[in-house]
């Protein structure tokens, strides 16, 4: 073969910049440059120092603060490590405790077996296109977009002595009118009807998503096989749905856990509206400082949020394996 340079030739030059890698004995070539790599690793990194630093940072003091009595106030030193005091007397003598688990209950089976199915079934309804179906999704969405405070404040009005409420009830005199937020037996069902306007609106357009994805072969199989409209939907589009499903269940179990805005602002969750959240803010940010005694509140809720994420991500892994 001829000598290139004999020949008057010389080899192109390599491309600088491109990744290209020359060692002794071997080459090869790197698809990402320097300038990639960098922005990679700010893409990557700067994400991930933002989660340790206000999530699991936070988490993790909270976790060590659990374990002392130290009321936000000076150095911690061994005099304010108590153990697993804090948490004896969380489950044995704190009379809050149990009746905030029983709110977050009644709050959870509320938007499971109500708020829930009542967002699946518009989602069915509006998916059959039915006239002026997108001014319905933009009015049950518009509780989406507003904060829980809001939602609270608005729905103190509809409670009020004369409020909507109570005026469609014909309870308006000062002899009969229902105190709705007052009444510690009847308020938690008033705060958790009002945030279900809220995740009713949240739910029905995650279901309504996943119903637009569904294939639709598989409803004219159905009707194909004589099967009506509810038939069709409970044996062939929710197994389909299971996905979405998942998704809105897990949704359903953290909203009802991290509930804190609307019973906060209704009376700083107190007085029957007692909630784990309200308890935490309560111990650690009132005039007492509990901070250690708060932040032992705050890791049992932490527990307990982790179960149903926990769930899904096994669930998702599962699927990808």
């Amino acid at each position: 073969m001829p000598d290139p340079q004999a020949a008057g030739l010389t080899p192109a030059p390599a491309p600088t910049g491109a990744g290209v890698i020359t060692r002794p004995g071997k080459s090869h070539y790197s698809l990402l440059t320097r300038r990639d790599r960098v922005v990679l690793l700010l893409m990557v990194g700067i994400p991930v120092l933002l989660d340790v630093v206000f999530i699991w940072g936070p988490a993790l003091v909270s976790v060590l603060l659990s374990f002392t009595n130290w009321q936000g106030i000076g150095a911690i030193t061994s005099q304010n490590i108590v153990g697993v005091k804090n948490y004896q007397f969380l489950f044995t003598e704190y009379t809050q405790f149990w009746p905030a688990v029983s709110h977050n209950v009644i709050w959870l089976v509320f938007f499971v077996c109500v708020a829930s199915p009542i967002g699946i079934f518009f989602a069915v309804l509006l998916d059959r296109e039915i006239r002026g179906s997108r001014i319905y999704q933009n009015f049950f969405y518009l509780p989406v977009v507003l904060s829980l405070a809001v939602i609270g404040f608005i729905w103190e009005l509809q409670y009020a002595p004369n409020g909507l409420i109570n005026s469609v009830l014909g309870r308006t005199g000062q002899d009969n009118t229902i105190n709705w937020l007052g009444n510690p037996a009847i308020n938690i069902w008033a705060a958790v009807v009002a945030a279900s306007w809220r995740h009713v609106g949240y739910v029905m357009i995650l279901y309504l998503a996943g119903l637009k994805s569904v294939d639709p072969t598989l409803r004219e199989a159905a009707a194909i096989d004589g099967a009506s409209e509810r038939q069709a939907f409970f044996k062939v589009i929710f197994p389909v749905m299971a996905p979405i499903n998942v998704v809105i269940v897990i949704v359903t179990v953290i909203e009802s856990l991290r509930a804190f805005d609307l019973v906060f602002i209704i009376n700083q969750g107190t007085n029957g509206l007692q909630l784990l959240s309200t308890l935490i803010t309560n111990n650690s940010i009132s005039e007492a400082n509990l901070v250690g005694f708060g932040s032992s509140i705050a890791v049992v809720l932490m527990v307990i949020s982790l179960v149903p994420i926990v769930i899904f991500l096994s669930r998702v892994m599962g699927q990808r394996e």
